[in-house]
Protein backbone atom coordinates (compact mmCIF):
# COMPACT_ATOMS: atom_id res chain seq x y z
CA UNK A 1 0.00 0.00 0.00
CA UNK A 2 3.00 2.37 0.74
CA UNK A 3 4.44 1.57 -2.44
CA UNK A 4 1.11 2.31 -4.30
CA UNK A 5 0.55 5.42 -2.44
CA UNK A 6 3.77 6.17 -3.70
CA UNK A 7 3.63 6.06 -6.59
CA UNK A 8 -0.10 7.47 -6.93
CA UNK A 9 2.03 10.64 -5.71
CA UNK A 10 4.92 10.56 -7.83
CA UNK A 11 2.23 10.45 -10.89
CA UNK A 12 0.11 13.05 -9.66
CA UNK A 13 3.38 15.49 -8.49
CA UNK A 14 6.16 14.23 -9.26
CA UNK A 15 5.97 15.97 -12.74
CA UNK A 16 8.71 18.04 -13.95
CA UNK A 17 10.04 20.37 -12.87
CA UNK A 18 9.87 18.23 -9.88
CA UNK A 19 11.86 15.07 -9.50
CA UNK A 20 13.11 14.57 -6.17
CA UNK A 21 11.34 12.97 -3.29
CA UNK A 22 11.98 16.42 -1.43
CA UNK A 23 10.32 18.20 -3.93
CA UNK A 24 7.38 16.38 -4.14
CA UNK A 25 7.03 16.22 -0.25
CA UNK A 26 7.48 20.37 -0.27
CA UNK A 27 4.82 20.72 -3.16
CA UNK A 28 2.65 18.13 -1.12
CA UNK A 29 2.57 20.45 2.67
CA UNK A 30 2.61 23.61 0.33
CA UNK A 31 -0.66 22.32 -1.46
CA UNK A 32 -1.54 20.78 1.99
CA UNK A 33 -1.36 24.02 3.57
CA UNK A 34 -2.79 26.60 1.07
CA UNK A 35 -5.82 24.05 1.99
CA UNK A 36 -5.58 24.81 5.21
CA UNK A 37 -5.69 28.31 4.91
CA UNK A 38 -8.77 27.86 2.08
CA UNK A 39 -10.88 26.38 4.76
CA UNK A 40 -9.84 28.02 7.58
CA UNK A 41 -11.50 31.40 5.48
CA UNK A 42 -14.35 29.84 4.66
CA UNK A 43 -15.42 28.79 7.78
CA UNK A 44 -14.48 32.59 9.61
CA UNK A 45 -15.82 32.80 12.46
CA UNK A 46 -19.36 30.41 11.79
CA UNK A 47 -19.49 27.25 13.77
CA UNK A 48 -19.97 24.85 11.08
CA UNK A 49 -19.13 25.38 7.25
CA UNK A 50 -22.59 26.34 6.26
CA UNK A 51 -24.46 27.51 9.03
CA UNK A 52 -25.53 26.74 12.49
CA UNK A 53 -25.92 23.11 11.69
CA UNK A 54 -23.31 20.66 10.70
CA UNK A 55 -22.90 19.15 7.02
CA UNK A 56 -21.33 16.46 5.00
CA UNK A 57 -18.67 18.77 4.63
CA UNK A 58 -18.38 19.42 8.24
CA UNK A 59 -17.88 15.36 9.09
CA UNK A 60 -15.77 15.49 6.37
CA UNK A 61 -13.10 17.86 6.91
CA UNK A 62 -13.64 16.98 10.58
CA UNK A 63 -12.04 13.54 9.69
CA UNK A 64 -9.11 15.10 8.19
CA UNK A 65 -8.52 17.88 10.65
CA UNK A 66 -9.31 16.09 14.26
CA UNK A 67 -6.38 13.41 13.44
CA UNK A 68 -4.25 16.10 12.23
CA UNK A 69 -4.70 18.58 15.28
CA UNK A 70 -4.64 16.02 18.08
CA UNK A 71 -2.42 13.03 17.07
CA UNK A 72 0.79 13.10 18.16
CA UNK A 73 3.11 13.04 14.49
CA UNK A 74 6.53 12.61 13.74
CA UNK A 75 6.48 15.71 11.09
CA UNK A 76 4.97 18.65 13.02
CA UNK A 77 4.98 21.23 10.17
CA UNK A 78 1.33 20.67 9.33
CA UNK A 79 0.47 20.41 13.03
CA UNK A 80 1.78 23.71 13.76
CA UNK A 81 0.83 25.45 10.45
CA UNK A 82 -3.10 24.46 11.43
CA UNK A 83 -2.27 25.25 15.13
CA UNK A 84 -1.88 28.79 13.41
CA UNK A 85 -5.41 28.34 12.29
CA UNK A 86 -7.50 29.06 15.64
CA UNK A 87 -10.76 29.06 13.90
CA UNK A 88 -10.33 25.52 12.39
CA UNK A 89 -8.76 24.54 15.69
CA UNK A 90 -12.03 25.96 17.77
CA UNK A 91 -14.17 23.94 14.75
CA UNK A 92 -12.54 20.66 16.02
CA UNK A 93 -12.78 21.32 19.50
CA UNK A 94 -16.23 22.44 19.47
CA UNK A 95 -17.04 19.13 17.09
CA UNK A 96 -15.41 16.92 20.11
CA UNK A 97 -17.31 18.74 22.93
CA UNK A 98 -20.52 18.42 21.63
CA UNK A 99 -20.29 15.06 19.52
CA UNK A 100 -17.70 13.05 21.43
CA UNK A 101 -17.12 14.18 25.20
CA UNK A 102 -20.85 14.69 26.35
CA UNK A 103 -21.32 11.37 27.29
CA UNK A 104 -17.72 10.13 28.07
CA UNK A 105 -16.84 11.93 30.89
CA UNK A 106 -17.50 9.53 34.19
CA UNK A 107 -20.05 7.72 32.45
CA UNK A 108 -20.59 4.10 32.42
CA UNK A 109 -19.68 1.93 29.62
CA UNK A 110 -22.61 2.05 27.86
CA UNK A 111 -22.25 5.94 27.44
CA UNK A 112 -18.38 4.95 25.84
CA UNK A 113 -19.93 2.61 23.66
CA UNK A 114 -22.41 5.49 22.41
CA UNK A 115 -19.29 7.64 21.72
CA UNK A 116 -17.47 4.60 19.98
CA UNK A 117 -21.15 4.42 18.06
CA UNK A 118 -20.81 8.10 17.22
CA UNK A 119 -16.80 7.79 15.89
CA UNK A 120 -17.55 4.62 13.47
CA UNK A 121 -20.49 7.20 12.07
CA UNK A 122 -18.61 9.78 11.62
CA UNK A 123 -15.50 7.40 10.03
CA UNK A 124 -18.32 5.58 7.81
CA UNK A 125 -19.58 8.79 6.92
CA UNK A 126 -15.82 10.18 6.17
CA UNK A 127 -14.85 7.27 4.19
CA UNK A 128 -17.97 7.29 2.25
CA UNK A 129 -17.49 10.81 1.04
CA UNK A 130 -13.62 9.81 0.88
CA UNK A 131 -14.66 7.55 -1.91
CA UNK A 132 -17.08 9.20 -3.62
CA UNK A 133 -14.54 11.83 -4.09
CA UNK A 134 -11.84 9.91 -6.11
CA UNK A 135 -14.55 8.22 -7.69
CA UNK A 136 -15.52 11.51 -9.42
CA UNK A 137 -11.81 12.50 -9.90
CA UNK A 138 -11.31 9.02 -11.57
CA UNK A 139 -14.55 9.56 -13.69
CA UNK A 140 -13.13 12.77 -14.67
CA UNK A 141 -9.74 11.94 -15.99
CA UNK A 142 -11.73 9.11 -17.93
CA UNK A 143 -14.07 11.48 -19.24
CA UNK A 144 -14.04 11.96 -23.30
CA UNK A 145 -13.59 15.87 -22.97
CA UNK A 146 -10.17 15.15 -21.42
CA UNK A 147 -8.82 12.88 -24.22
CA UNK A 148 -6.94 14.30 -27.01
CA UNK A 149 -9.15 14.42 -30.22
CA UNK A 150 -8.52 12.48 -33.18
CA UNK A 151 -7.93 13.91 -36.71
CA UNK A 152 -9.94 12.22 -39.83
CA UNK A 153 -7.68 12.06 -42.33
CA UNK A 154 -8.81 12.59 -45.80
CA UNK A 155 -8.34 10.00 -48.41
CA UNK A 156 -8.58 11.26 -52.87
CA UNK A 157 -12.05 10.86 -54.21
CA UNK A 158 -12.12 7.76 -56.29
CA UNK A 159 -14.17 9.49 -59.37
CA UNK A 160 -11.92 10.88 -61.91
CA UNK A 161 -13.89 14.58 -62.41
CA UNK A 162 -15.92 15.77 -59.68
CA UNK A 163 -19.05 17.44 -60.40
CA UNK A 164 -18.38 19.55 -57.24
CA UNK A 165 -15.99 20.96 -54.46
CA UNK A 166 -17.16 18.78 -51.83
CA UNK A 167 -16.42 15.59 -53.52
CA UNK A 168 -12.54 16.36 -54.12
CA UNK A 169 -11.74 14.66 -50.51
CA UNK A 170 -13.85 11.94 -48.93
CA UNK A 171 -13.66 11.31 -45.02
Amino acid sequence: MSREALNRILVTKGQPPLYSMNEVEAKIYKDAKECLNLLSNRLGTSQFFFGDLPTTLDAFAFGFLAPLYKARLLKIQLQEHLKQLPNLCDFCDHIICIYFTEHAEGTSPAGQEHVDANLQKLTQLVNKESNLIEKMDNNLRRSPQNRPKTMTTLQPSSSAEPRHSSQLLTP
